[in-house]
């Protein structure tokens, strides 16, 4: 659900946040899960800009989260909802019997006393992990593993959620967030349900301050550049991009058109590409 602001300022009038009010704990994070997050502006060992529009963010710790929940066969007590900075999507601290915590991703529906569950064959709860193989088909799923062993990479936004389509001769068709269809090897593992803070996509920032906040300089446009510093600068007066294909300020093409690599190893693995 967004909550609107009384518009008492001008940047309060389109601010929509996400009401997190009884869905969020309010507690301290987790001390041992927490490490420093250095800033650096986008820029690398040698201080040049090699990510453009970033820096002057408020200073914030990262969270440690278990992407591959390797720790398996023994229950855990879902202590916390908790806010992360980091990420859009909202994370869920585990208790273990043996006092062992760990954040994990929280999907829709999962609840403060809930118990999860990593193994190889066990309930289709929202944030139970499993290999695919061990999951229904039709099944919601996130935080997939591209290679058995390996931590979940794929689906990890907040509200997405990916569902399996077909199973067989050791591979799962899943069918992606972006409508791409793609097979899977069966061991790979996933978490059931969908991730929470569905509405995350929906809120509205309402003043540019708030993007600083968060790290994020203004972009400049290429038409507005002289044509050393872009393909589409230059021209008298106001003039437009000036070519067929648009490009980035690398000269790479860019506005639409595809720029995957016909190469690319894991092409083999993708049925169906995602639509325009």
């Amino acid at each position: 659900m967004l909550k609107k602001h009384i518009a008492t300022t001008p940047s309060r009038r389109f601010r929509e946040d996400v009401f997190l009010k009884g869905v969020l704990s309010n507690v301290e994070p987790e001390k041992r899960l927490l490490t420093t997050l250095a800033k650096n502006s986008g820029r690398n060992n040698s201080g040049r800009i090699t990510v453009r529009h970033q820096g002057g963010r408020n200073k914030r710790f990262y969270r440690i989260v278990d992407f591959k929940r390797d720790k398996t066969q023994v229950e855990a007590k879902v202590s916390s909802i908790e806010y992360d900075p980091n990420r859009t999507a909202n994370l869920a601290l585990l208790s273990y019997k043996d006092g062992d915590k760990r954040y994990i991703l929280a999907p829709e529906g999962l609840k403060v006393g809930d118990t999860v569950l990593s193994a190889d064959v066990t309930d289709t709860r929202p944030g139970n992990c499993m290999p695919l193989k061990s999951i229904p088909v039709g099944t919601t799923i996130h935080n997939i593993a591209l290679r058995p062993g390996q931590g979940g990479v794929l689906v990890r936004g907040a509200g997405t959620g990916a569902t399996i389509m077909s199973k067989g001769e050791g591979r799962a068709v899943v069918k992606m967030p972006s409508t791409e269809i793609r097979s899977f090897d069966e061991r790979c593992l996933a978490t059931v349900g969908q991730l929470g803070n569905i509405d995350h996509i929906n809120s509205s920032l309402g003043k540019a301050g708030r993007s600083r906040h968060r790290g994020i300089r203004p972009g400049v446009r290429g038409v507005a550049m002289d044509p050393g510093s872009h393909p589409h600068g230059g021209g008298e007066g106001r003039s437009g991009i000036g070519m067929k294909t648009p490009k980035s300020v690398y000269g790479r093409k860019t506005l639409g058109v595809r720029t995957r690599s016909k190469k690319k190893a894991s092409n083999q693995y993708i049925i169906s590409k995602r639509k325009k």
